[in-house]
């Protein structure tokens, strides 16, 4: 014990975290309590409510991880040169890339986001995800008035609304490939990949302004 105390207040919650994110993996969010928690990283309950209020502190802290997580593949997909498509096909590959390496993370960042910071409950890292959320947003948008602006997509789209259902499309037909990977092979004969590049192409079929 003498040496955690030695240890940063950040390395104890990041080694909690992680021992609470394979069980959330494992064995589903549900049915992982703090005691099996407080089991699985190698301190007692006392002591990990020291570093975290409860169950649901640590979900906050681990979908913080994965939007920040989520943030950063995004950035790095539309920077540099490269037409609109160009751009729009990384973007998508990075997400494929996110699911398929952080399937929690990428479960975790397509759950509801406290937006009511009015009320006096909220927990301090509801904030820091809505504010990452909006800067994921932000980089889905800027993308898409690029594009509008180079002529490569429809001129009359909102920005705004077209950003999020960007978002909640791609996710969702990555999502369903993945769920339904048996399925698709045993009905269609596709391959999760091939449903995945069927959906992305006809998303940005809808937002492409025609040649």
């Amino acid at each position: 014990m003498g040496r955690r105390i030695k240890e940063p207040g950040q390395v104890h919650r990041e080694k909690i975290a992680s021992a609470a994110e394979r069980l959330f993996f494992c064995h589903g969010i549900e049915s992982t309590s703090m005691n099996h928690i407080a089991d699985a990283a190698g301190y007692s309950k006392a002591t990990l409510y020291v570093y975290f209020a409860n169950k649901e502190d640590i979900i906050g802290f681990l979908v913080l991880k994965s939007m920040k997580t989520l943030l950063s593949f995004l950035q790095e997909a539309v920077a540099g040169s490269g037409s609109s498509k160009e751009k729009y096909n990384r973007i998508c590959l990075a997400l494929i890339n996110y699911q398929e390496q952080y399937p929690l993370y990428f479960h975790l960042a397509l759950g509801e986001i406290n937006v009511d910071f009015e009320r006096e409950d909220y927990l301090p890292v509801e904030k820091e995800i809505y504010e990452v959320g909006e800067q994921i947003n932000a980089e889905i948008g800027t993308f898409l008035r690029t594009g509008i602006c180079n002529g490569d997509f429809k001129p009359d789209i909102p920005v705004e609304q077209t950003a999020f259902l960007f978002w909640a499309a791609l996710a969702g037909v990555i999502q369903m490939a993945e769920n339904k990977r048996i399925y698709l092979k045993k009905a269609m004969n596709l391959s999760k990949q091939q449903f995945t590049r069927y959906g992305v192409d006809l998303f940005y079929k809808l937002i492409a302004e025609e040649e």
